[in-house]
């Protein structure tokens, strides 16, 4: 009895024969899913042992982990790291192959991935960037799924939250500067529809005459990022730039030939020679949203023009921006002048 009473757990049968452990601390009762007397006493003796000495077990753990998987015993967070980019192709394949090229994985690239601690991943966010903090979570989440970890390195709750600079979208003033001073005719035209339709960068170098649909005046593609199909109307302003480019095959042979990275930095440098700060080839997606809400435009219609699920039009759409919202009577007669329908007025109504 006095042996009982020094762990923290026992034993006892329930009258259905069932076997329960009763915590002698908090007093709580719980099952142990087993009519086996000795499976009973194992499990309990595991968890008063867990108890005594939680290193001790978590080692334990890990010897029979490492049993089940002979490469863990050797495998590091760099071959895991080296795994995920073979799964991954086009501009995501890239992302990843800079990704892991983070110095602030350094200290657990050599890292046996079962002997990680906490700590560990602490000190990669410590002195890593947002990036870091996002790369990190997925390469330990494929880990995981692997079954190349036990358990979590670090639970939910306990990751630094992530937090991005705040983004804001490319005046009207600032466009007109960059597209003033370019002289490259290609770089100015895609400039000229970043701005008329908000595309992501990488959708719009690779677009084709073929997606230009000039009897209904539609552009409409497949988003590169999602796969989500995004269809925009051609106005005046947009079809007099696209007359100027290619009738056939790419708008952009030059622009779809570079890296995604290489356009950014191209636009940077025309961003530091005219002293304009805090924006991207992105803020063009940023500032078409923005001015869709500030124009009262449906949400709706945001979505299916930028692709649906745009982090654009649920960022700009969220915000308590400035609306001047048609009347329901001013949204239809534009509609119609639009479209070409006839709307019917209460004073046409009351006349017939």
């Amino acid at each position: 009895m006095k042996e009982n009473m020094k762990q923290r757990y026992s034993v006892f049968l329930r009258p259905w024969g069932v076997f329960y452990y009763e915590d002698h601390q908090t007093g709580k009762q719980a099952t142990l899913k087993t009519r086996d007397k000795d499976e009973a006493f194992r499990l309990v003796a595991a968890k008063n042992e867990n108890e005594d000495a939680p290193a001790f077990s978590l080692h334990l753990a890990r010897v029979y982990w490492k049993a089940g998987d002979p490469t863990g015993a050797t495998r590091t967070w760099q071959h895991v790291m080296n795994e995920i980019p073979k799964l991954k192709t086009g501009e995501t394949h890239h992302r990843w192959l800079t990704a892991i090229k983070d110095t602030a994985f350094d200290s657990i690239r050599n890292l046996v991935v079962l002997e990680t601690q906490a700590e560990h991943f602490l000190k990669v966010l410590e002195t890593g960037s947002v990036s870091t903090n996002i790369y990190l979570r997925r390469v330990h989440n494929f880990a995981l799924d692997m079954n190349w970890l036990p358990w979590p390195v670090l639970p939910k709750k306990r990751w630094p939250a992530i937090k991005f600079k705040e983004k804001r979208g490319i005046t009207l003033a600032e466009h007109q500067a960059i597209v003033a001073r370019e002289l490259n005719p290609e770089r100015k035209a895609f400039y000229q529809l970043a701005w008329h339709l908000g595309a992501a960068q990488s959708d719009l170098a690779f677009l084709e005459a073929e997606n230009v649909d000039w009897e209904n005046h539609v552009i409409s593609y497949a988003r590169k990022k999602t796969g989500s199909v995004a269809i925009m109307r051609l106005d005046e302003d947009v079809a007099e730039i696209l007359r100027d480019l290619p009738g056939n095959g790419p708008l952009f042979p030059y622009l779809r030939s570079v890296r995604a990275g290489d356009r950014a930095t191209e636009f940077k440098q025309r961003c530091v020679g005219l002293k304009i700060k805090g924006v991207t080839l992105h803020s063009y997606r940023y500032a078409w949203a923005e001015r869709a809400k500030t124009a009262g435009y449906p949400e709706r219609f945001a979505m299916e023009h930028l692709g649906q699920n745009s982090k654009a039009v649920h960022r700009a759409y969220s915000r308590k921006a400035k609306v001047e919202l048609p009347s329901l009577g001013e949204y239809e007669r534009q509609r119609a002048k639009f479209t070409g329908l006839r709307v019917e007025t209460p004073a046409m109504a009351a006349a017939v």
